[in-house]
């Protein structure tokens, strides 16, 4: 490796840090105001608790046996949800694309799905599944699902139209071009898809539990809210947005490794 390429490297790295470095500046600054305000009374500590506070439930909950268990909960049904949906999103995806005129009737209804808040359907899918995990992991597949067909579909329909023009010429068959161009071609929007779909899936667990749930994070927010225990309600909102990180960052090693072998 050059001297040159040493240094851009040593500035790749050291950028790395920087961001880190700063990210981690705003986490704890945010906290300490937040506590702080709390503290000395300018925030209600009852409406908006405080980091220490949310800390110590966190920990009765550990100590309960109760914390993780519905992590678990909220976990598997994300899970579940998250690959049901981004493999029936993939699958029909590329048969959107391999039938252009099924795509074309099929459009107006997707992008009619795509616009229905899916919590309206909640008291239907409840009827149907019953009040229960299926019907938790329905919801979310509904968001899921959606979205993941559009932005796959959407992805192969950005091919390098001169790319394919060459693989016909060279007379490739519809699944060699499907399987040695469009696919691979797509890699970074079909990890941007499971971005999405990641988030999608947790907001549509975190709504069925709101609706159905005895356990999982979902249900800690409720019954926070029902018994006026507030510190709760936030704690659950801070392990929401906590499991929200650490599944976009597996989301990116996954992206990370995928693109390194394209």
């Amino acid at each position: 490796m050059s001297p040159e390429q040493k240094k851009f490297m040593k500035n790749i790295k050291i950028n790395k840090i920087k961001i880190m470095f700063w990210q981690l500046f705003i986490i704890i600054t945010f906290f300490l105001i937040w506590e702080i305000l709390v503290n000395t009374g300018v925030l209600s500590a009852f409406i908006y608790s405080s980091p220490s506070r949310i800390i110590k439930t966190i920990l009765d909950l550990i100590k309960d046996h109760n914390f993780f268990i519905h992590i678990y909960i909220t976990l598997k049904e994300v899970l579940i949800s998250f690959i049901i949906g981004t493999s029936l999103g993939f699958i029909i995806a590329i048969i959107l694309y391999e039938f252009p005129f099924l795509a074309k009737v099929m459009d107006p209804f997707l992008t009619m799905l795509n616009s229905l808040p899916k919590v309206a359907l909640g008291p239907l899918i409840i009827i149907i599944c019953g009040a229960n995990t299926k019907s938790i992991i329905l919801m979310a597949l509904l968001i899921n699902l959606i979205v993941s067909i559009i932005t796959i579909y959407n992805g192969f329909l950005q091919t390098d139209e001169y790319r394919l023009k060459l693989f016909k010429t060279m007379h490739a068959n519809k699944r060699q071009i499907l399987f040695n161009l469009v696919i691979p071609s797509s890699y970074q929007t079909i990890i941007s898809s499971f971005k999405l779909g990641i988030a999608q899936t947790l907001i549509g667990v975190i709504m069925g539990e709101f609706l159905v749930s005895k356990q999982g994070i979902g249900y800690l927010i409720v019954y926070g809210k029902q018994v006026f225990n507030l510190h709760l309600v936030m704690s659950g909102i801070v392990l929401l947005a906590l499991i929200s990180y650490i599944l976009y960052k597996l989301i990116t090693i996954l992206e990370k490794k995928l693109l390194k072998h394209i």
